[in-house]
């Protein structure tokens, strides 16, 4: 009896990792939810291994320490990025209520209406642009179903394709910076979240393109499956000559303004680059309240709002006139300014949006609290370890371990929300990609390391491009069934003739689509490294 027990006591000293982890992918599987399956699952394996005498009871304290801070270390709640989170939570849900959405819907229907597919071209277009300006999947898919969804079904839309163009470009904001993943991502491996917002553009943007050709193509050759627009069904007012040539003068006397006090040296302090950005949008939206409903009215109304709301928060940061925290906070404050501007804004709309922020915020950090518990627990019993003796014994080279990886995380997609698989997966496996980077070097256009310093630089570089090959593959999490979010929050609100099989049948190609995208920045690594280099240099 004592002899079993020394081998049950030897086996789970070696495996408890392997076990950790396995119920924790049990408690997620019974739906119970992510914060506390992570906390609970720590919780139960500490207080075993404190029994078991592997741990003492100061880990407790270690997991505190690691989320609040204490004697002199820096909790994870401390991170100045993650106030990032809250602002780009406002901001999302306040353009979800500005109206911003539907104007610019209505312009892009006028301006493509004579093009194959020209109702779902916009969907995507906007889709686009509005992941510019918000992460928040589950109030763009809502907003977006509500606002094309009808439309392209009177139009005599095959429904599958309207609700697969609808759900694929409503999920791009998880992507195209800003993005509450990628703030999450900088947060777990240390990185610059700018870095990570500028690199994942050109992917956001590839995947975008692919869904306008594939629709193009569709409508092209199938014109039932995407009507065009008949002649009469939109309807403009002239547009007003006195007015066009008003908004040109007013923008050349903003340039010329502006511009000649940057060059002249007056009041240096103030950024005249920016006082420029805001003195063409006040003349466009002057203008566009006194346009009505023309081309040029829908423009200045439709284009130009999330445009300056874009150029505020991506501008910014590329210009480096603000950190990407600060210019969260820019984009909270334009899109009050966005709301007022449209008269949306009035205190049942502030408090709502308030409240809603509040409730995704606390639900975000209550899983990282529990993810960084996790963490602290699994790499005490030295779960890392196991996984690093794991990919050993698999006798895996750097790229089929890339592979496999981006092969799970496309697996655990069809069962697991974004939030979950970056937190599990990414502090896991991060540092195992981080040690292999030297054999990834000549892929990445760049030179095996000969020193410490060159290892370090082209580590980052892996890293960045793990992570932005992470953020394309995750697009897929929200549109697999059998728990695809996205198609639940669509189903919600489509209309009760749109069935489930016809949402389930629509996504397919686009999976496929972001699969050839995921494809694509493998192996053109600089679709996701150059442009970081370029704004902020090597």
């Amino acid at each position: 009896m004592v002899e079993l027990w020394e081998v049950i006591y030897d086996h789970l000293y070696v495996y408890i990792g392997a076990y950790m982890f396995l119920a924790l992918a049990l408690m997620l599987f019974t739906g119970m939810p992510v914060a506390f399956a992570l906390g609970g699952t720590s919780v139960i394996f500490a207080l075993v291994s404190i029994g078991l005498e592997f741990l003492d009871m100061p880990v407790f304290y270690q997991i505190i320490q690691r989320i609040w801070g204490g004697d002199g270390a820096s909790g994870a709640v401390q991170n100045p990025i993650l106030v990032a989170i809250p602002c780009f939570v406002f901001m999302g849900t306040m353009l979800e209520r500005s109206g911003v959405a539907e104007d610019l819907l209505h312009i892009l229907q006028v301006l493509l209406r004579r093009v194959p597919g020209g109702l779902a071209l916009s969907v995507t277009v906007m889709g686009t642009i509005m992941a510019a300006t918000t992460g928040i999947i589950g109030a763009s898919v809502v907003m977006m179903t509500l606002l094309a969804l009808p439309a392209m079904l009177r139009r005599g839309y095959d429904p599958s394709l309207a609700t697969g163009t609808i759900a694929a470009s409503a999920t791009l904001g998880i992507l195209i910076p800003p993005s509450i993943m990628l703030v999450l991502m900088a947060n777990l491996l240390a990185v610059s979240v700018g870095n990570l917002f500028i690199g994942a553009i050109f992917p956001g943007l590839v995947l975008s393109g692919l869904y306008f050709i594939y629709i193009m193509i569709v409508a092209t050759l199938d014109p039932s499956k995407a009507p065009p627009l008949g002649k009469d069904e939109i309807k403009l007012e002239p547009t007003k000559q006195s007015n066009a040539i008003l908004v040109v003068a007013l923008i050349v006397g903003v340039l010329v303004v502006t511009q000649g006090a940057r060059i002249a040296g007056i009041a240096e302090n103030v950024n005249w680059n920016l006082m420029t950005i805001l003195g063409i949008f006040a003349a466009s939206a002057v203008v566009g309240k006194m346009e009505g409903d023309s081309l040029l009215g829908g423009v200045l109304r439709g284009f130009i709002p999330p445009i300056f709301l874009i150029i505020l928060v991506l501008g910014s940061i590329f210009a480096g006139w603000a950190t990407p925290t600060e210019a969260a906070g820019v984009g909270a404050f334009g899109s009050l300014m966005l709301a007022y501007i449209n008269r949306r804004l009035n205190f049942d709309v502030l408090q709502g949006v308030v409240h809603r922020t509040a409730l995704t915020t606390a639900m975000i950090f209550f899983i990282f609290a529990g993810a960084v518990a996790f963490s602290t627990i699994f790499r005490n019993v030295y779960g890392e370890d196991l996984i690093v003796e794991f990919i050993e014994w698999l006798e895996l080279g750097p790229w089929p371990l890339l592979f496999l990886l981006m092969f799970v995380i496309f697996l655990l997609g069809f069962f697991f929300d974004f939030l979950e698989i970056t937190l599990i997966i990414l502090p896991v496996f991060a540092p195992v990609i981080r040690a292999m980077a030297p054999a990834f070097a000549t892929h990445l256009g760049m030179e095996v390391p000969s020193n410490a310093q060159e290892t370090q630089y082209l580590q980052a570089e892996v890293i960045y491009w793990f992570a932005i090959l992470v953020a394309v593959n995750l697009q897929t999490s929200f549109l697999t069934p059998p728990f695809g979010f996205a198609l639940f929050y669509m189903k919600g609100v489509a209309p009760s003739s749109v069935k489930m099989q016809e949402i389930y049948r629509g996504i397919i190609p686009f999976v496929t689509l972001q699969l050839i995208g995921l494809s694509a920045v493998v192996y053109w690594p600089k679709l996701a490294l150059w442009l970081p280099s370029v704004v902020f240099g090597k």
